[in-house]
């Protein structure tokens, strides 16, 4: 008798201590956020990413209801300040933007990378598109693709080209453009895409494969002149513009996606929190208008849709970097 009410005591025990947890989990969920969240930028300020990612965050804080700060972390394409965002606390208090070049380009090309794209971190949605713009300086001459690989082939290794840091989407986006015409270029890697722009603009580099929220106001301001855009379609935003492809360079694809991510173990209800913020903001028209106006669209996708995407991307771009080995 004794040993079944002591049984039945702890039962009764588990079943309410189960039921607080669950409670308090449904609190937690309900209440987030409370405080001040910090969005880790993996690169420098005034970059493409940067632009779209304050962009986000104050779009973000206002619809949760709390301050959503930018962290910049440049270095190594974008790859020190995301690895760095692996040790932040998973608490939804500390997300991060992600990008073509951080959670796919990096990892494949750089053996220093110790997260994994997948396994690391709980993805939140994507935020945008841009095309790669292809540049070069006043100074070059150029104003054509098609004197841009004449100037090069007659002077193989002479002109220098620009990226956001060696192994950066910036930087890969150049590697397909110089295998896809057999022409050689020396590369000038840089901590970010504002730096690599201002290089270009002084002539330090002729040539670069800059995202566009990096480059389009310097394009407009003719700071610097656009040959090509790296998408399939023009760009409304410079619609003048042709494709790589249209110029010449057939097959040519290369754009860059930005979305947001957290630290793993984040709890699932605060993603689905995150989320649904992310697409109620990039769903808005005045948001939407102005990454538009950075040459981003905006792009609404699922948690599960925008981590197909990664995973897609990974096998596509690892077989690009195999065959440049």
């Amino acid at each position: 008798m004794r040993t079944r009410i002591i049984k039945q005591l702890l039962a009764t025990t588990f079943c309410s201590l189960t039921a607080n947890l669950i409670c308090l989990g449904t609190a937690t969920a309900q209440t987030y956020p409370t405080r001040q969240i910090t969005m880790m930028v993996p690169f420098g300020a005034g970059g493409s990413t940067d632009i779209v990612g304050r962009i986000t965050a104050q779009a973000m804080a206002k619809n949760l209801g709390v301050p959503v700060v930018v962290l910049n972390k440049g270095g190594v394409g974008g790859t020190l300040g995301t690895q760095q965002a692996t040790t932040m606390p998973a608490d939804g208090y500390s997300i991060l933007m992600s990008t073509t070049s951080t959670l796919v380009v990096g990892p494949l090309t750089n053996d220093t990378v110790k997260y994994d794209p997948i396994k690391s971190f709980e993805h939140i949605g994507m935020i945008a598109e841009t095309p790669y713009v292809l540049v070069v300086s006043n100074k070059s001459g150029v104003s054509s693709v098609k004197e841009l690989i004449e100037l090069a082939k007659k002077n193989p290794g002479k002109l220098n080209y620009g990226s956001a840091g060696q192994g950066s989407t910036t930087h890969l986006a150049a590697l397909m453009f110089l295998n896809a015409t057999g022409v050689k270029m020396e590369h000038i890697p840089y901590s970010s895409n504002a730096d690599s722009t201002k290089a270009v603009m002084a002539d330090e580099v002729q040539v670069l494969f800059g995202s566009m929220p990096a480059v389009l106001a310097q394009i407009k301001a003719n700071s610097i002149k656009a040959l090509a855009v790296g998408t399939t379609t023009r760009s409304a935003e410079i619609p003048d513009v042709p494709t790589m492809q249209q110029a010449g360079v057939a097959g040519y694809r290369a754009s860059l996606w930005l979305g947001l991510s957290a630290p793993a173990n984040t709890p699932a209800a605060v993603i689905e929190r995150l989320s649904k913020s992310l697409n109620e903001v990039i769903s808005d028209p005045a948001v939407a208008k102005q990454l538009a106006n950075t040459g981003a669209d905006a792009t609404k996708m699922s948690q599960s849709e925008f981590k197909k995407l990664i995973v897609t991307e990974l096998d596509i771009y690892k077989k690009i970097v195999d065959g440049m080995k």
